[in-house]
């Protein structure tokens, strides 16, 4: 049986790992959850029969726990990250894993020298549409890519950003870094690594200090051309979460809310099975984050209780993904395209 300790009981736990703890997972139990605001830590932990917390710094002493799951602020994942390693606590923690690409290799490189696991959570890789399409491209199917293009239409209200840190550049980012950071992992995870962006960003409706609306080109290691667009100004509710290939040899799109529905799957030479693939790859989901939380959790904890320190996704996978968010961010800080292989930090992002 694996202990687990949650740090942070805030909006994804309360959302998602809930239920996932309550129904889904096997072989481990929450044995402790934390978090500064008493009533949301008591009310988590009472849920779960877990031990309630509200200090970070004593859970760290804590001997009641084997996993550390961070749920905290994005701007204290790497903080907390290295706290839990230095406690000699295997470490699971939600996107991003840090703010800084520097930040992530550190806790990487902490981790191994402590024969601990550091697990990043970025859960949409394993929805099943995702994972035929990884399959598919990854295999050639598509051929020769012309196209990619991500886009997030999700809704977010004012009061979503009224809480301290969200939306903020030392603690979080705007669009790009706090939702659309999941698309951003998809279309490089699929598509390969991009080399070179150019970005617009705007407060379209919403009052924070970072954007709640993003528009970017790209272009990819391959050749091709990519685009992205992230609002969290849609109304009145989300809308879309999508990836969409275009090849020479075939279409497709996933989307729905949260990556989860192919809608397009087309191909110049068709397969006796093309007809099925959406019906068999698709899934309801009620919410943004999908329902790949358990799985990718699941599989966490199998390893460890194996033994096992490598993860499903290491810091090292994560990486392009908050390099290309500092990418973004660094773009609209000049004013035009930015290289890859110049390694661009924003100047605002984490400071």
């Amino acid at each position: 049986m694996v202990r687990i300790g949650v740090l942070g009981a805030g909006r994804v736990v309360q959302n998602r790992y809930q239920d996932v703890f309550q129904s889904e997972l096997k072989d481990a139990k929450v044995t402790v959850i934390c978090d500064k605001v008493k009533e949301r830590a008591e009310k988590v932990a009472a849920q779960l029969g877990a031990f309630p917390l509200y200090d970070s710094d004593e859970m760290m002493r804590r001997n009641d726990f084997d996993v550390l799951l961070i749920a905290t602020e994005s701007g204290n994942h790497y903080l907390h990250t290295q706290q839990a390693l230095q406690a000699g606590k295997h470490v699971i923690v939600e996107k991003p894993p840090a703010l800084i690409p520097d930040e992530i290799m550190e806790s990487e490189k902490l981790a191994s020298e402590k024969n601990l696991m550091y697990a990043v959570i970025f859960q949409n890789r394993l929805n099943p549409a995702m994972q035929i399409l990884k399959n598919e491209f990854s295999g050639g199917r598509f051929g020769k890519m012309v196209l990619a293009t991500i886009r997030l239409r999700w809704c977010r209200y004012q009061d979503y950003y009224e809480d301290g840190w969200h939306g903020t550049w030392k603690m979080d980012g705007g669009v790009i870094n706090q939702q659309a950071i999941h698309h951003i992992d998809a279309l490089q995870w699929v598509c390969g690594l991009v080399t070179d962006v150019n970005s617009l960003q705007n407060n379209a409706l919403n009052i924070l200090e970072a954007e709640d609306t993003t528009v970017a080109t790209v272009k990819f290691q391959n050749g091709a051309l990519g685009v992205i667009e992230a609002t969290t100004a849609a109304r009145p509710d989300d809308f879309e979460a999508s990836i969409s290939i275009v090849g020479e040899k075939g279409i497709a799109v996933i989307g729905g809310i949260a990556l989860n529905e192919i809608q397009t799957w087309r191909f110049v030479e068709e397969r006796p099975d093309d007809q099925m693939i959406p019906k068999m790859y698709s899934q309801d989901v009620p919410t943004g984050y999908g329902l790949s939380h358990g799985p990718l959790l699941q599989e966490i904890i199998n390893r460890i209780a194996a033994g096992r320190i490598d993860p499903p996704i290491t810091g090292s996978d994560s990486i392009p993904t908050v390099r290309l968010v500092h990418a973004l961010y660094k773009s609209t800080e000049i004013g035009g395209w930015v290289r890859m292989s110049d390694n661009p930090i924003s100047s605002r992002l984490g400071k």
